[in-house]
């Protein structure tokens, strides 16, 4: 009977423990970013660590965002037309495309491309001097690992995801109009007149608001599970690769919930 009762309780807490896992998640992610936000009022402001992620999450991410918003603009231009061929729309391919990039693509796809190529680094960064006690060498040191560490980096997301966001859109729109007016020997007036009737500013203010939001949230994740990583190399692999996936999954869930709701607004 014993047996039997300790393989229940085993089979209960086998059951519950991803539940158990998410609860526990959630909640560190919500308690560490409190104190981060916290952190960026207080002083010392770390001027220097916030522009050197500036630099990290911006600057070294242009090349793959612009690469992907070029070819992303390019590709839905190209399949854009193909289908508005049949009903003889394809005038209106310009406006498309840009409302598509503005809303939707830019956002969502620079903050895809930034998590993969900087929340990751961040995750294993802070997960390496975790597991090295580098992080607890700076605690002993009378400094906050907190507003050394986490600040910057919080801040520095949500500045810079804007702004990669309109590189996206840009870039898009270049390659749109190397596929629609070269390539597929479009009209350039229509390309552009169209641009201008479809496209309007809360377009773009709604892409930017989405931008900021997902900053937020990869840089909230993907320090979080490398501020709290444990168990050496392997844990922090793993911490790496939660982040991300994590990230990932939770921007889809938030540009579905912060659409909704900014296209309520409009109404």
């Amino acid at each position: 009977m014993a047996q039997d009762g300790t393989d229940k309780k085993n089979s209960l807490s086998g059951m519950f423990e991803p539940v158990l896992y998410w609860l526990d998640n959630v909640g560190n992610i919500i308690t560490l970013t409190f104190e981060t936000l916290l952190w960026l009022f207080r002083p010392p402001f770390r001027i220097g660590q916030f522009l050197a992620a500036m630099e990290f999450m911006g600057v070294q991410s242009i090349f793959i965002v612009g690469l992907t918003g070029t070819f992303s603009g390019m590709v839905l231009t190209l399949q854009t037309s193909y289908a508005l061929r049949a009903f003889s729309a394809e005038g209106r391919v310009g406006g498309l495309v840009a409302v598509s990039l503005l809303r939707e693509l830019a956002p969502v796809f620079s903050a895809i491309m930034v998590t993969a190529r900087a929340g990751s680094s961040m995750a294993a960064e802070l997960g390496n001097m975790r597991v090295t006690e580098q992080i607890d060498a700076i605690t002993t040191m009378g400094v906050s690992p907190v507003q050394y560490l986490l600040s910057p980096r919080l801040l520095a997301s949500v500045t810079m995801l804007p702004l990669l966001c309109i590189l996206y859109s840009a870039l898009g729109m270049a390659g749109s109009y190397l596929v629609g007016i070269v390539l597929l020997e479009g009209d350039v007036g229509v390309f552009l007149q169209s641009i201008r009737d479809t496209a309007v500013p809360k377009d773009l203010f709604m892409g930017l608001i989405k931008a900021g939001v997902f900053g937020f949230i990869l840089s909230s994740i993907s320090c979080r599970h490398g501020y709290y990583a444990s168990g050496g190399a392997r844990g922090v692999g793993l911490a790496t690769t939660r982040a991300v996936v994590e990230s990932c999954v939770t921007l889809l869930i938030a540009n579905y919930i912060l659409t909704q709701l900014l296209l309520d607004t409009e109404m």
